[in-house]
């Protein structure tokens, strides 16, 4: 989609790149294992729970492309179990690229799952041909209780969902946590940052976590997004995920709410 760096728009570049970054995943892990006694290998990715708008046929079999290329493209091919062409039959372009001996390449057996989890990601039926244009936008949902600064919906049910369904994948024995958090507009008054939205954020995100726990699921650890203010990909320093606040002209620090929060919540 262009949204990152190098920016290019190209199915072509997506699917050739897919796949290299799918062997380097595996390669790299080797190359840790081989080289780094009693290492703990893990690779991590971003997921979302996945729905349909509604029970149409259309509207699910949009769900189920989308599954494919937001939560199944990456960690499937390192499970061996290939790309999900069951769920976008337009990946069978990737073998385009696959030369013999990749199939193996591809493989690697990780110590831990990570598992980067924000929101969840409504789909519906649409005529056009781009996977990403089947989402409907969080503010068109049916009364969202908050949407962040990224324009992603809260929903803790959805890191729950995601949990649940990586691991019930054969291989996915450990599950860390990696990336949780929100951005919402946070000023400092009087010395204070008073963030009641990403306190209640990560309480209801980290009751799902739990959920998930209490039902069998080998989470291993949770970590925020992210300990302070920061850079953010394709955002620059607009979006604050921080539980400490950043005066990007000073430096100067202030621990906000739900850092105080998160302090008491750890002891």
């Amino acid at each position: 989609m262009g949204m990152h760096a190098p920016g290019f728009i190209s199915l072509k570049k997506f699917y050739k790149a897919t796949h290299y970054a799918s062997m380097c995943q595996a390669e790299g892990g080797r190359i840790i294992r081989a080289n780094v006694p009693n290492s703990n290998v893990g690779t991590t990715f971003s997921c979302s729970a996945v729905m349909p708008k509604t029970d149409s046929g259309p509207d699910k079999k949009a769900a189920k492309r989308m599954d494919a290329l937001v939560n199944r493209l990456f960690i499937e091919p390192a499970l061996g179990m290939g790309y999900p062409v069951d769920g976008w039959k337009k990946l069978k372009n990737i073998y385009k690229y696959v030369e013999p001996g990749d199939e193996e390449k591809l493989k690697f057996d990780f110590d831990f799952i990570g598992i980067q989890n924000y929101t969840r990601i409504m789909t519906y039926f649409t005529l056009i041909p781009i996977v990403w244009a089947n989402r409907v936008k969080p503010k068109k949902l049916a009364g969202p209780e908050d949407i962040t600064d990224m324009g992603w919906e809260v929903y803790p049910e959805g890191i729950y969902d995601v949990l649940k369904q990586f691991s019930a994948y054969k291989g996915v024995d450990k599950i860390i946590v990696t990336e949780n958090g929100a951005a919402f507009p946070d000023e400092v008054v009087d010395g204070r940052v008073h963030d009641e939205k990403r306190t209640k954020f990560y309480q209801n995100y980290l009751a799902n976590v739990l959920k998930a726990i209490k039902e069998g699921v080998n989470i291993q650890g949770y970590f925020c997004w992210t300990l302070m203010d920061n850079f953010e990909w394709a955002e620059g320093y607009m979006p604050r995920f921080g539980l400490v606040h950043v005066d990007f002209e000073t430096q100067k620090r202030t621990m906000k709410d739900s850092g105080l929060w998160f302090k008491e919540f750890l002891k």
